[in-house]
């Protein structure tokens, strides 16, 4: 997700000393992030090695400000991503399908994706995630709100409308306005119960 760690090897980032990751706290600890680069080719191959036991990926996206670039890109994406996924199990339960199935088809069908797949909004479905530690973060809401408005805000001065982007913004933000800040952006799903039952 979006934790920066410092580069001194010259790769240029957007003008912070950070290179972006994604991953989370749990690919940090493994050493399986993946860092997207900005700036030149040769500047990351001296970074490399520095960059090495953080990562499973280290992905060149191209001159200074591209890695910060695409960063915006995947946490917008996994902004509508997570929400379409809390939908769809919310959905699920309301028609009555036991979650463990619902998991079972989705993440083998057209619908599967990391929300799915790898952060399952719902306790004891799937690999352990934030929800089966009642939803202590992971990746708290405040930040995905932080993260969905950059994205927003890079959208707007590009001259691109995302509609998804800001609904799934707009539910963030109802969190964080709820008091749900420091909770993983995966209660999502409570959240939408909670309106549901309103």
């Amino acid at each position: 997700m979006s934790h920066n760690h410092e580069s001194s090897a010259g790769v240029n980032t957007t003008g912070g000393p950070g290179t972006p990751v994604s991953g989370g706290v749990g690919g940090a600890a493994a050493g399986t992030l993946s860092v997207m680069v900005g700036g030149e080719a040769a500047a990351l191959e001296r970074a490399r090695p520095l960059l090495a036991p953080l990562a499973a990926k280290v992905l060149h996206c191209g001159g200074a400000g591209a890695g910060q670039a695409a960063k915006l890109c995947n946490n917008m994406l996994l902004a509508v991503s997570m929400a379409g996924t809390c939908e769809a199990f919310a959905l699920g339960e309301r028609l009555g399908l036991e979650p463990a199935r619902l998991f079972e088809v989705l993440s083998s069908s057209s619908g599967a994706c990391w929300s799915v797949e790898r952060y399952c909004p719902v306790p004891g479905v799937g690999p352990a995630t934030p929800a089966d530690d009642g939803y202590r973060p992971g990746f708290p809401t405040r930040r995905m709100v932080k993260d969905a408005a950059i994205a927003r805000r890079a959208a707007a001065a590009a001259g691109l409308a995302t509609p998804l982007g800001e609904r799934a913004l707009a539910l963030y933000r109802e969190m964080l306005e709820a008091g749900s800040g420091e909770r993983d952006f995966s209660a999502l799903i409570e959240h939408l119960r909670e309106r549901a039952s309103d």
